[in-house]
């Protein structure tokens, strides 16, 4: 499989419909997006199980901003829809095969449960954090009505 472009109609339906999908922020005038192009586009030939997807910086720059992207070229790698690796800066194809083979390599479900974790610990520390802020009750009304 060669390379797609990707752009704000496609992106969502590229990630939700694809196992696997590598993205690469560039732009034309970017030397190191332009030596990086021909590996990415080679690792796309002998992955075809990956979807790799090219997203012009300049072409896309609603899609740059919201992944904060400030610094080209960035790559970035979803699995089962969920943002796994993003790095700034041109891979070699050494590189760019560990990373491969990382992504394909996850436990998704080691990854879901870890997710969740960190969610259920946020949650508990919000919740913390509220109760912290909140008057204590009839001490603090003692204390105002004392003022």
């Amino acid at each position: 499989m060669t390379t797609r472009e990707i752009t704000i109609e496609n992106l969502n339906e590229t990630i939700a419909g694809n196992e696997v999908v590598f993205l690469d922020f560039w732009a034309e005038w970017c030397g190191p997006c332009r030596a990086f192009g021909p590996v990415f586009e080679q690792a796309s030939v002998s992955n075809p199980d990956v979807v790799f997807g090219k997203i012009d910086t300049e072409a896309q720059q609603e899609l740059a901003a919201g992944f904060q992207i400030t610094s080209i070229p960035t790559l970035m790698a979803f699995r089962e829809g969920i943002l796994i690796f993003s790095q700034p800066g041109a891979l070699n194809a050494t590189q760019l095969s560990a990373v491969l083979d990382g992504v394909k390599g996850l436990d998704m479900n080691e990854v879901r449960a870890s997710i969740a974790a960190d969610e259920a610990e946020l949650d508990q520390q919000e919740r913390s954090a509220e109760s912290a802020t909140e008057p204590a009750g009839d001490s603090d009304a003692a204390s105002s009505a004392a003022l």
